[in-house]
């Protein structure tokens, strides 16, 4: 290949990557979107319910521990975990200079009622593809993670 034919193909390479890109952002996009509307049904937001399925899979976990899995600021957190405090959902216990989340049990009914249906959910954003494409998704993302 000469020069100008490389860099056609780097420019179409580029392309598509970018493509890519812009296809998998607006799938995310949608998806956040759908998953706030159909928690509303319970009162919740995908960063509450996110809070609330990590703390529940933890029985209990630390609050910096918490922001890092869920990759959101310290005062992010904070606010959250503030109104979900208010709302009876979870508590907060400090030890020593540690706060530790735990779900109250107001928190965990409404967890045990919205998780399965969130859970199908997310699912079903999924159902045009069969095994075999989902795995190959996995795959694919997890290469680009890595």
């Amino acid at each position: 290949m000469n020069e100008k034919e490389v860099s056609r193909v780097q420019k179409r390479e580029r392309m598509i990557s970018i493509l890519a890109w812009f296809r998998l952002s607006r799938f995310y996009n949608k998806s956040i979107r759908r998953s706030n509307q159909h928690l509303k049904k319970w009162g919740l937001s995908i960063a509450q319910f996110d809070i609330l399925a990590q703390v529940g899979a933890n029985e209990r976990i630390c609050q910096r521990d918490l922001a890092e899995k869920l990759l959101v600021t310290k005062g992010n957190m904070t606010h959250m975990l503030s109104k979900m405090e208010q709302l009876g959902w979870v508590q907060r216990k400090r030890e020593w200079k540690t706060k530790y989340i735990t779900l109250t049990e107001e928190g965990r009914i409404l967890l045990d009622n919205v998780l399965p249906a969130q859970e199908q959910f997310q699912a079903d954003q999924f159902g045009k593809l069969s095994i075999d494409e989902k795995k190959q998704l996995l795959f694919l993302l997890k290469k680009l993670q890595s």
